[in-house]
């Protein structure tokens, strides 16, 4: 008993820990998240070899070569650069949308991952929570161990003393027998009536 109450409370957790800890192996969580060029690499349609992309596109449109000019002289400007490369605009929105919708795939395998992660998480608190539960009863009980041997040992003192009581009277009522009939105020059998009615 006594090596239970002054063990580890650390190492007692951790045994505890080891036994009850879930068998598969430990969720990774969503780990590192891929640059955009490795999701558009590896899209639905890879597009990087494009000569014109429409990543290209919006870093022509951030130049500030450009960037002051109104929206038809940028877009004269587009044309014209498209034109000079021989880059069709239909190819350029078929890039947009394959890297859309590659971001979109990877964003949804993200979302997969970390639903997976939380119900990892949930169920490992799930189990954490019934081995708390389980150490709440088990200290309850033996707090409550504790309580029941004090009421015991007071029982059986307040017997003894009750014990001693009925001692003490039978010792008084001798006494008063033995002492003269003059000596009707002694002092002894007096003091013992007294402890007996205590």
């Amino acid at each position: 008993m006594f090596r239970r109450l002054f063990q580890d409370p650390e190492a007692d957790v951790q045994t505890r820990e080891s036994n009850h800890a879930p068998k598969s192996a430990d969720h990774t969580g969503l780990g590192k998240f891929d640059s955009f060029n490795e999701i558009y690499r590896s899209g639905p349609a890879d597009q990087t070899n494009l000569p014109y992309d429409i990543m290209k596109v919006a870093g022509m449109l951030a130049s500030p070569h450009i960037s002051s000019m109104s929206v038809e002289s940028k877009r004269g400007s587009l044309m014209m650069a498209l034109e000079a490369a021989g880059a069709e605009p239909k190819d350029i929105m078929q890039d947009a949308m394959v890297r859309q919708r590659a971001l979109s795939d990877y964003e949804d395998c993200q979302q997969k991952k970390l639903r997976d992660f939380e119900s990892f998480k949930a169920e490992q608190n799930r189990i954490i929570q019934e081995e708390l539960d389980q150490i709440n009863i088990e200290y309850l009980a033996r707090i409550q161990t504790n309580i029941n041997e004090v009421a015991k040992q007071q029982d059986a003192l307040r017997a003894w003393q009750k014990g001693k009581q009925n001692e003490l009277a039978a010792i008084a009522e001798a006494c008063g027998y033995l002492a003269p009939p003059e000596a009707g105020g002694n002092c002894l059998v007096a003091a013992l009536d007294r402890a007996a009615r205590r």
